[in-house]
């Protein structure tokens, strides 16, 4: 005789709530969101609403645009606090699409496009296979890695990356030069893999005593900020050395900075910190700014930075934690980890004796 185990008795599952319900509706629709700010910044909408609401039948004369589809783009993005509708029936400005004008002084126009380039919509549904094989899936949707992608065969996604990093910089490269403002001490700094240098020339315009250097690839150093260069305003106390920081940083200095480049895989990010030891004097300070996918207001934002760093190259956006073990086992002496704005962390250290 065959005894049978009894069925064991499985509890329901609770209801979801109508408010996660809704919320994640709202996210399985997130692209349409994404999408709609890329064509308030392509259409130039922002630019064309002054300070004043305008109807949306002036609006879209003013952007050579539909006037019924261009009322239901601004009501989805009134949803989500990128411009208002008021009772006139009409739009205005909110402090999230001022940041989509051209001329605003913290304008995210150019990193709205860039985060939503065409080559994003091919990759995005990828990300599966990205997280099962723990490597970049964009060689094999364009047969070539992503920067050679970007430069050979998509000019104007290189062109709007190029504009998006450089606003982007600027607005920290200011936010840099604040937090770093005891500098009693220090007489040279070097920005490595500066860019086109706008932190370095942010430091040199606050504190006249200091003497810079810019070390970068040589077709990014070719063209640095105009304020470095040769007849530039900061030219005579700057220093353009073309080169590889994974390779050598032939520079010493009281000061090392070390900005949003370490984030490819940890053997390059190993190589560039035992360079900066190799060179470096004892007692000389090293900074080192990153977005952190931990400990951050700016979560969601730096969150999915790493997703797209992961489908993109391969490489990711550090935690505390993993930065200070790579910092630590390199030689160096952590002294502080503190925010410089709410998107990045400043891991300041020291090179021992």
């Amino acid at each position: 005789m065959t005894i049978t185990e009894p069925a064991t008795a499985t509890a329901p599952s609770p209801a979801p709530s109508p408010q996660a319900a809704m919320r994640l509706r709202e996210l399985v629709f997130g692209a349409a969101c994404a999408a709609a700010v890329r064509a308030a910044a392509s259409l130039g909408v922002a630019d064309a609403l002054g300070e004043q609401p305008m109807t949306v039948d002036q609006l879209a004369a003013a952007v050579q645009a539909e006037p019924r589809p261009l009322r239901r783009l601004l009501r989805a993005l009134s949803c989500y606090g990128v411009f208002t509708e008021t009772e006139d029936d009409r739009y205005a400005h909110t402090d999230m699409s001022r940041q989509l004008r051209e001329d605003a002084p913290n304008s995210l126009r150019h990193i709205a496009l860039w985060c939503t380039e065409p080559w994003t919509w091919q990759a995005w549904p990828r990300l599966d296979e990205a997280v099962r094989s723990g490597r970049n899936i964009f060689p094999d949707l364009y047969g070539k890695e992503f920067f050679d992608y970007l430069h050979s065969d998509a000019a104007d996604s290189a062109k709007v990356f190029n504009q998006a990093m450089t606003s982007s910089s600027r607005q920290s490269a200011a936010d840099l030069a604040a937090f770093l403002d005891d500098l009693d001490g220090v007489s040279s700094v070097v920005d490595i893999g500066g860019g086109q240098g706008h932190v370095l020339a942010s430091l040199l315009e606050k504190h006249p005593h200091l003497h810079g250097t810019l070390l970068d690839l040589p077709q990014v150093v070719a063209n640095a900020d105009p304020r470095l260069l040769p007849g530039g305003a900061l030219a005579d106390r700057t220093r353009l050395v073309p080169g590889d920081c994974r390779v050598e940083i032939p520079v010493q200095a009281d000061l090392y900075i070390i900005k949003n480049i370490l984030e490819w895989d940890d053997e390059s990010t190993r190589r560039t910190l035992r360079n900066v030891l190799a060179a470096a004097r004892p007692g000389a300070r090293l900074v080192v700014v990153e977005n952190l996918v931990d400990d951050s207001p700016s979560m969601r934002f730096t969150t999915a930075m790493d997703l797209m760093l992961l489908l993109n190259v391969g490489g990711a956006k550090h935690s505390r934690e993993s930065m200070l073990a790579l910092m630590t086992e390199a030689g160096l002496l952590v002294r502080d980890v503190r925010p410089v704005n709410p998107y990045l962390h400043a891991f300041e250290s020291t090179v021992p004796a």
